[in-house]
């Protein structure tokens, strides 16, 4: 009966469709059921979290004011007020420790502190600045030190002995602090942590979440220490619902496939009763039938067979060594750099990602015209080596350094030309919390020319997310201003112009805005702080607005430059005394790491607050990664960038630096002009620029620099380092020359105690130059 056989199939593909289909529902009800129950979870272990966490502060606060109050009163016993009045520094010392149990140490020292400074390594720099702060505060006071070969909890309290200025030092076992911990219950898949600075001294739960527990951080009273908490990231939940919606789904989905089921029965015999009718016999496939009717697709990972010798991809000669440079990937755009550049740099980098294992990066480009077209390239090439693209859009390059710690991505790309002119761009790359420098630099270089680009059968992934507000707000909840403070903020036009103003007033400024709208021409200035004729609109403005203080980004706002109400510029090596000075007060003994053009006075500063100096090259890249080999916790270049460990990522970042300056200026009742012109100051000039041919810049820094170590040379006199070029340092000023790693030209910079001292260093440079240079170079300085 053919009428009964073409009505009978779709009975038959219904009565066998609907448990597949019913299994799909309740694969989904699943789904949802799972994401539910999960951000259920998430939910009170978040509860349970902060409870612990505020457990915690409360708990180490109590262990440091019980502490304090037992110092107080064992400077109370008579035997150590007599001790004190005889002058007797052992005789108190002893005194203090009795009855008081578990101490390890005491010390009393003058207020000179001269055995300590005259071997601040080996006394200790934390115990240093512990004991500083004593004699600062005048009151007792209690941080974690390194003494005795590992951290200790450190007492010190200025006394009076024989009538003079003294203090007091205790050493105690650093469990007066970690017992705390014993007693509280936080979750076991979270992270809880105390910490002091970088240094976490006691940790609970998942020690794989350390490293962003900062973002629920919490401050122990003025101890300079901070509980910390973190919970894994829970997968976001199908369509975005939240718990109540997921449930609902969940519950629907599952309703759904049971009736469905619950009708097969009657469906299935009647679907019987049509084939006999018909005498239909059913044809479908099995799974695997239908897997070898058409295999599941395979990925690869190879481009080719492992004896195919690989050759440059298409394209390849476009890509000229000249735009990798040392700290970054820099050239023209139209003539040096290409959509198409853009691509094969992209798989570059993405086929190094693949070979340490790396899959996910997040990128972000400034505000100049060609970002969009390098970012879509960029973008392209990282997905034909299998990466995953978290695009954040147009950002500043700190953001884009901040997203890939937010996202958890752990490498990124920034699309950007700095502070350089319109007509340039570039690409500043972390891979695996790297950044890439030098040799790293150059083998993406030979990776494109040699043919060693990773290729998939299928791309990565590609998605955009917005990370901003989420910028501004971790800040805004670490850095709040104790008092208001007018700013006028000078973006240059750049893309800090685009979160400058937010950022700045969520942490409590008012803020004046000047040439904050992104303009990728940059028709009002050049976008470069370190030049003083780009700062004098901003001069003008924060006179005329009467502003407590001016701020200026670079093009990508990884630099700050600042001028006070009186149009005064503060140089960046001065900022980074105040940072230096702020940073060590909660990290006594920390290492803090400047460039070759910073003042001779910052390495003093640094000591006497108790800190660690260490000279170093220049170059962004190169500064984090010295920070990383040293565990520096705070960094700063003449040029403006200033790296935060502390309470931060560890990368340069204007924006974030603006923030914490303006949280040291409102902490004081003095004005911001009379906090920063406490600061030592010398007579110096700013970076000076001599241009040079192409390429020439390093031999001729060579040249100069063997000269200078000849025997006869005006430079006997001087303390002489080689790190990056040539730094001279005599009795009353010094100098330096060294070669640009980004332009053709030789960069100089001189500073003396008087002017006299100025000319004579100049004189000896400029003379040492004319040996080197072609007569027809022009020295102006």
């Amino acid at each position: 009966m053919s009428h009964g056989n073409e009505s009978g199939r779709p009975s038959v593909s219904l009565g066998r469709s609907t448990p597949l289909l019913a299994v799909l529902l309740l694969l989904l009800a699943a789904w949802f059921g799972w994401s539910t129950v999960n951000q259920w979870l998430q939910s009170g272990a978040a509860v349970a979290l902060e409870q612990a966490r505020d457990q915690a502060v409360a708990d180490v606060q109590g262990a440091v004011n019980a502490q304090a109050a037992q110092f107080s009163k064992q400077l109370a016993l008579e035997p150590v007020k007599a001790a004190l009045a005889n002058g007797d520094a052992a005789a108190t010392a002893l005194a203090v420790r009795e009855k008081w149990t578990g101490v390890e140490d005491a010390q009393v020292l003058d207020a000179t502190l001269a055995p300590a400074y005259a071997d601040p390594a080996g006394f200790g720099y934390s115990r240093l600045a512990l004991l500083e702060l004593a004699l600062a505060e005048n009151k007792p006071v209690a941080r974690v030190v390194r003494d005795n070969g590992g951290p200790r909890l450190g007492l010190a309290a200025p006394v009076q002995l024989q009538g003079k200025v003294a203090v007091i030092y205790i050493r105690q076992p650093l469990t007066r602090l970690t017992t705390v911990f014993d007693s509280i219950d936080s979750p076991s898949r979270a992270f809880l942590g105390l910490r002091q600075g970088a240094f976490t001294i006691v940790q609970k739960g998942n020690s794989e979440l350390g490293s962003s527990a900062d973002a629920l951080a919490r401050p122990v009273g003025e101890t300079g220490l901070r509980v910390v908490a973190e919970l894994p990231n829970v997968a976001e939940s199908p369509l975005g619902l939240g718990l109540i919606s997921g449930a609902l789904v969940t519950v629907l989905l599952a309703a759904t496939a049971l009736l469905l089921l619950f009708g097969r029965k009657r469906l299935s015999t009647l679907a019987v009763l049509r084939k006999k009718d018909d005498g239909v016999q059913d044809s479908g496939l099995t799974l695997q039938e239908s897997l070898q009717h058409e295999p599941l697709p395979v990925v690869t990972s190879a481009r080719a067979a492992d004896d195919e010798a690989p050759r440059p991809e298409p394209g390849a000669e476009a890509v000229v060594p000249g735009i990798f440079r040392a700290y970054d990937i820099r050239g023209v755009v139209g003539s040096e750099l290409t959509a198409n550049v853009a691509t094969l740099i992209g798989h570059a980098i993405g086929s190094e990602m693949q070979a340490q294992g790396l899959r996910d990066v997040v990128v972000g480009r400034d505000g100049r015209l060609s970002g969009p077209e390098l970012v879509e390239g960029l973008i392209e090439g990282l997905r034909r080596a299998g990466c995953d693209v978290i695009d954040i859009g147009m950002a500043p390059t700190p953001v884009v350094y901040f997203a890939s710690y937010h996202l958890r991505a752990g490498s990124c790309v920034a699309v950007t030309g700095s502070h350089n002119p319109p007509d340039y761009n570039g690409f500043k790359i972390v891979i695996g919390g790297e950044t890439l420098s030098g040799d790293a630099i150059t083998d993406l270089y030979r990776r494109i020319h040699e043919g060693r680009l990773q290729h998939t059968d299928s791309p990565g992934s590609l998605q955009q997310r917005e990370v901003i507000a989420d910028y501004v707000q971790r800040i805004a909840d670490d850095v709040q201003l104790d008092r208001p403070l007018k700013v006028v903020a000078d973006a240059g036009n750049g893309v800090g112009g685009a979160v400058a103003q937010q950022l700045l007033e969520a942490i409590g400024a008012e803020v004046i805005p000047l040439y904050c709208d992104v303009d990728g021409t940059f028709p009002n200035h050049h976008p470069d702080p370190s030049d003083p004729h780009n700062l004098q609109d901003l001069v003008q403005t924060v006179k005329r607005f009467d502003a407590d203080i001016g701020l200026a980004f670079d093009g990508d706002a990884d630099r700050l430059g600042v001028v006070t109400k009186e149009g005064k510029i503060i140089y960046a090596d001065r900022l980074l005394m105040l940072f230096a000075a702020d940073v060590l007060t909660r990290n006594p003994g920390a290492m803090v790491i400047y460039d070759v053009k910073c003042t001779g006075k910052l390495s003093d500063y640094i000591l006497r607050n108790g800190g660690s100096p260490m000279m170093w090259k220049t170059g962004h890249s190169l500064m984090k990664a010295k920070m990383r080999e040293t565990d520096a916790e705070l960094a700063g270049e003449m040029s403006g960038h200033f790296f935060f460990k502390e309470r931060w990522y560890g990368f340069d970042d204007g924006l974030y630096a603006a923030a914490r300056l303006l949280e040291i200026l409102a902490q004081r009742d003095e004005t911001p002009s009379e906090i920063l012109d406490e600061l030592p100051d010398a007579i110096s000039t700013p970076e000076l620029k001599v241009a040079v041919t192409e390429g020439t810049q390093h031999a001729q820094v060579a040249l100069i620099v063997a000269a200078a170590q000849a025997e006869e040379s005006p430079f006997a006199s001087a303390r002489i380092s080689t790190i990056d070029g040539l730094r001279a340092d005599f009795n009353d000023g010094w100098g330096l020359v060294r070669a640009s790693n980004t332009t053709p030209v030789l960069v100089l910079r001189f500073e003396a105690n008087d002017e006299a001292a100025l000319e004579r260093i100049k004189t000896v440079f400029r003379e040492q130059l004319r040996q080197v240079l072609p007569a027809e170079t022009e020295l102006t300085f």
